[in-house]
C-alpha cells in the first residue's frame, strides 16, 4: 500500500505562499519562486532585527552626546561621570530625556557635573 501526501505537501506550500503574500508577481503565486524569496526575506529580517538594536544604539549616543556638548562636556566624560556618581540610567531613558523632557536631563546633568569635578 502506497501513502499519499497531497495534504502534506500542499500544507506546506500553503504556509510559504501565506508567507510571499503581498510579493509583486511569480514571487507571490509559485511555490518554488516564492520559496526562495521567502527565505530570503527571512534572513534579512533575521539579519536586521541586530541591525536596528546597533542602530538604536548609535542614535542615542549621538542624541546624548549633542545635549551633553549644549552643557559643556563631551559624551565619553558624561558617560565615566555618570560610573563615578553611580547613576546607572540606561542610554535610551537618557537619550528620550535629552529630547523630551530637557528639565529632568538638567537634573541628570547636574548630578554627574558635580560628581565630575
Amino acid at each position: 500500500m502506497r501513502i499519499k501526501r497531497g495534504n502534506v505537501s500542499r500544507n506546506r506550500h500553503k504556509k510559504i505562499l501565506k508567507l510571499a503574500k503581498g510579493f509583486i508577481g511569480a514571487r507571490s503565486r509559485i511555490f518554488k519562486v516564492a520559496n526562495t524569496a521567502v527565505m530570503k526575506a527571512l534572513k534579512y529580517a533575521y539579519r536586521d532585527r541586530r541591525t536596528t538594536k546597533r542602530n538604536m544604539r548609535r542614535l542615542w549616543i549621538v542624541r546624548i552626546n549633542a545635549a551633553v556638548r549644549e552643557r559643556g562636556m563631551s559624551y565619553s566624560r558624561f558617560v565615566n561621570a555618570c560610573k563615578q556618581a553611580n547613576i546607572v540610567v540606561n542610554r535610551k531613558m537618557l537619550a528620550e530625556l535629552a529630547v523630551n523632557d530637557k528639565e529632568a536631563f538638567d537634573v541628570v546633568y547636574e548630578t554627574v557635573a558635580k560628581a565630575a569635578k
